[in-house]
C-alpha cells in the first residue's frame, strides 16, 4: 500500500525557478510512488494577508496551472482548494478544543513571522491559530509523511504532538489510569513527584528532554516492572489508540535555487526568474547578472566561487561545462557573456514547455475548476472518514443528517 503524503501551497504570486527546484521537482518524484494530496492553501494566505485579499482568487489559479505545467498529474494525485474541503475547518476547530496556548505560542514561526511581517498587524486568532489549521491539513489525510526540507522539521513537531495528545485523551485503554496510579504507588512518593514533573514540563511546554530524563528515570526505578515503564512512558507522551496518525517528516533533497544575484531566489530579494517569464526577460536577466566584481576588463582572470552565474551553472552544467567554465573564468580565457551564453540556452530550454503547458490551461479556465472540484470531492471522501472517527471519539452526534 503506498504511503499518504500532503503537502501545500499558499497563493501568494505566480511560481518561479527557486519553487520549481526546491518544491515541485519532489513532487513530480513523489506522484508516481505515494498517494499524494496537493492543496492551494488559501485560507493560510488569509492568516498574513486578511486585510487585502484581493489577489488571493488569482493567484490560487495561477498555482494550479503551475502545478499542472510543470507536469504535476490530476490522475496521479489529487489536487484541490484548501477552501472547497471545509473538513480542514472543522478538524482545525476540534482540535482547537484541546490544543494548550503555550503550545501555539512556542511555534518557531509565530515569532519570526510577527518579526519579518511587523507592518502588518498579525494580533489575530487566525496567525496564532495557524498551527491548529496546518495539523488539520495534515491529519485530514492519514499523513504517514509530509515533505519539508531539514529546516522545516520543527514546523512539523506540533503536528506530531497534536496527534499524540488527541490520541491519548480520546484513545486511552478504560483502565489505564488506574493502572498508571497502582505503577506510581510502586515507585513511591518522591519519585512519582519528580515524575509528575516531568510529565508537566512535556505536556504544558512540549519539553523534549523532559522524555529523556523521564526514560532515565524510570530505568532507575528497580520497583517497576518493565511494562510498568513503558506504561508510564506512554502516559507522559499522551500516547494512546492511533485515531489519528502520527505525521512523519520526509527529509527532501535541499535544493537551494540561486537567484540572480546568488542569494537564494525569492520573491522578496527580487532576484527570481518566473516559471512563465517571457524569453527576452529572461535572456536579459541572465546577461545582466552580476559577475564576479574582480573582472573588471575581458583579461581580468575572475574567481567563480565569487560569481552568481557559476551558481547556477552547477544546477544547469554537467562537469564538462562545469570545468570549461572554471579554467575559462580563472584564466580569463572566457568572458562574462561567452560564459552565460549556454546557461542562457539549459534556462530557456527548461521554460518553454512549462510555459506552453501554462498557456494551454490559461485558456481553458473551466476544466481547470472542473479539476479542482473533482480533486476537492476525492479530498472530502478522504477527510470525512477521519472526521467520523474523531467526531466519535469526542462524543459527538453522528448520523446522516451531519453534512458533509
Amino acid at each position: 500500500m503506498s504511503p499518504v503524503v500532503v503537502s501545500g501551497m499558499r497563493p501568494t504570486g505566480r511560481l518561479h525557478l527557486g519553487h520549481y527546484h526546491g518544491v515541485l521537482k519532489n513532487w513530480l518524484r513523489l506522484q508516481n510512488s505515494a498517494e499524494c494530496y496537493f492543496f492551494v492553501a488559501d485560507w493560510h494566505a488569509l492568516t498574513t494577508h486578511y486585510e487585502t485579499p484581493g489577489g488571493i482568487a488569482e493567484a490560487s489559479w495561477d498555482l494550479l496551472t503551475e502545478w499542472l505545467a510543470v507536469g504535476i498529474d490530476p490522475e496521479r494525485a489529487t489536487l484541490f482548494l484548501q477552501s472547497w474541503v471545509p473538513q480542514h475547518a472543522e478538524l482545525a476547530l476540534l482540535l482547537g478544543m484541546l490544543t494548550p496556548l503555550s503550545w501555539l505560542e512556542r511555534v518557531p514561526t509565530f515569532k519570526d513571522q510577527q518579526e519579518k511581517l511587523r507592518e502588518r498587524d498579525l494580533a489575530t486568532y487566525g496567525f496564532l491559530g495557524y498551527p491548529l489549521l496546518m495539523t488539520a491539513d495534515i491529519l485530514l489525510y492519514g499523513a504517514e509523511e509530509v515533505p519539508v526540507g531539514a529546516d522545516q522539521v520543527a514546523h512539523l513537531e506540533i503536528s506530531r504532538e497534536l496527534a499524540r495528545r488527541f490520541n491519548f485523551l480520546y484513545g486511552r485503554e478504560a483502565d489505564a489510569p488506574a493502572r498508571v496510579a497502582d505503577a506510581e504507588k510502586r515507585m513511591g512518593k518522591a519519585w512519582t513527584r519528580a515524575y509528575r514533573d516531568l510529565v508537566q514540563r512535556y505536556r504544558t511546554a512540549g519539553d523534549v528532554q523532559a522524555v529523556e530524563e523521564a526514560q532515565a528515570l524510570l530505568a532507575e526505578a528497580c520497583s517497576l516492572s518493565a511494562d510498568d515503564r513503558a506504561l508510564l512512558l506512554r502516559e507522559l507522551q499522551g500516547r494512546g489508540r492511533e485515531i489519528l496518525v502520527e505525521p512523519r517528516a520526509l527529509l527532501t533533497e535541499a535544493a537551494r535555487m540561486p537567484g540572480l544575484d546568488g542569494q537564494k531566489m525569492s520573491k522578496s530579494y527580487g532576484n527570481t526568474i518566473a516559471l512563465r517569464e517571457d524569453p527576452d526577460s529572461v535572456r536579459q536577466k541572465l546577461r545582466t547578472m552580476p559577475t564576479d566584481p574582480a573582472r573588471v576588463r575581458r583579461q581580468d582572470p575572475g574567481d567563480p566561487d565569487k560569481c552568481p552565474v557559476f551558481a547556477l551553472h552547477q544546477v544547469y552544467s554537467d562537469a564538462q561545462r562545469r570545468e570549461w567554465v572554471v579554467a575559462g573564468c580563472r584564466s580569463a580565457g572566457i568572458g562574462c557573456l561567452e560564459c552565460k551564453s549556454p546557461l542562457i540556452d539549459s534556462v530557456l530550454e527548461e521554460l518553454a514547455p512549462i510555459r506552453e503547458r501554462a498557456e494551454f490551461w490559461a485558456a481553458r479556465p473551466a476544466e481547470l475548476r472542473d479539476l479542482a472540484k473533482q480533486g476537492a470531492v476525492r479530498a472530502r471522501q478522504r477527510a470525512e472518514g477521519t472526521l467520523d472517527r474523531v467526531r466519535a471519539a469526542m462524543g459527538l452526534v453522528l448520523g446522516d443528517e451531519h453534512p458533509r
